[in-house]
C-alpha cells in the first residue's frame, strides 16, 4: 500500500498525496454526513482514519499510525452512541442540545491536559511527532470533537474550529498541502453546521441517555 504515499498531482506548488487527499475527501464527507446529522457520519469518519493509518504505517510513522486507532476506536463508539438515540428528533435523525455548564467545564480541562499530556509524550518519545505540541493539540481537539458530537452537542462545532485554527497552518508547513485546502473547507462548513444545529437544539429534543 506504499502508493498510499506517492504524490498524486502538484497543485499551487504544493505536492498532493494520494493518502493525504483521499482520507481528507472521505473525512470531508464525514463532516458534511455530521451537519446532516446522518448516523453514516461515523463509518465515514472510520474510513478516513483507516486510509490515514496504512499510510502512516506503510510510512512508518508509528506514532501518526497509532493516533489514527484512536481516532477509529472513538468513532466505532459515535457510531453505537448514535445509532441508539436514532429517531429522537421529529424527523427521525440525531436531536442535538448545548453542553451543560459542568459538561463543558470539563471538555475544556480533558482539552487542557490531554494536550498537556499527549504533548508531553511527544516530547519524551521524538519518533512520535515530529511537531508534538501542534500535533498533541490537534490530536486532542479531533477527540474532544468527536466526542461531543457523539453526545449530539452543538459545542462540537466550535472545537473543530479551535481545530482548524492549527490545523491549517500545521498542515501547509509540513508537506500535507491537501489537508490545508479542506481544513478551509472544513471552516465553511462548521459554520453552516454550527447555525444548523444552533437552530435545531432551541426545539429538539434531548438525546435519550445523554442529557445531563
Amino acid at each position: 500500500m506504499s502508493w498510499l504515499n506517492a504524490e498524486a498531482f502538484t497543485a499551487f506548488g504544493q505536492p498532493i498525496k494520494w493518502a493525504d487527499m483521499t482520507g481528507n475527501l472521505i473525512g470531508l464527507t464525514a463532516l458534511a454526513l455530521g451537519w446532516r446529522r446522518s448516523v453514516w457520519t461515523w463509518p465515514a469518519q472510520f474510513v478516513s482514519g483507516l486510509v490515514l493509518f496504512a499510510a502512516f504505517a506503510t510510512a512508518h510513522f508509528t506514532g501518526s499510525a497509532g493516533k489514527q486507532v484512536v481516532v477509529m476506536v472513538v468513532a466505532a463508539w459515535g457510531w453505537w452512541q448514535w445509532s441508539r438515540g436514532r429517531g429522537q428528533a421529529q424527523d427521525g435523525s440525531i436531536a442535538v442540545r448545548f453542553a451543560t455548564r459542568r459538561e463543558r467545564a470539563a471538555m475544556a480541562a480533558a482539552a487542557l491536559l490531554g494536550t498537556l499530556a499527549v504533548g508531553g509524550l511527544f516530547t519524551l518519545y521524538p519518533v512520535l511527532s515530529w511537531a508534538p505540541w501542534p500535533d498533541a493539540y490537534i490530536f486532542v481537539g479531533t477527540l474532544v470533537a468527536m466526542y461531543a458530537q457523539a453526545r449530539g452537542m452543538v459545542e462540537f462545532w466550535f472545537a473543530w474550529l479551535l481545530v482548524d485554527l492549527v490545523g491549517v497552518p500545521f498542515a501547509f508547513t509540513n508537506g500535507y498541502a491537501f489537508s490545508g485546502f479542506v481544513y478551509v473547507i472544513y471552516g465553511a462548513l462548521v459554520l453552516w453546521g454550527l447555525r444548523d444545529w444552533w437552530q435545531r437544539s432551541r426545539t429538539a429534543p434531548a438525546l435519550e441517555g445523554v442529557a445531563a
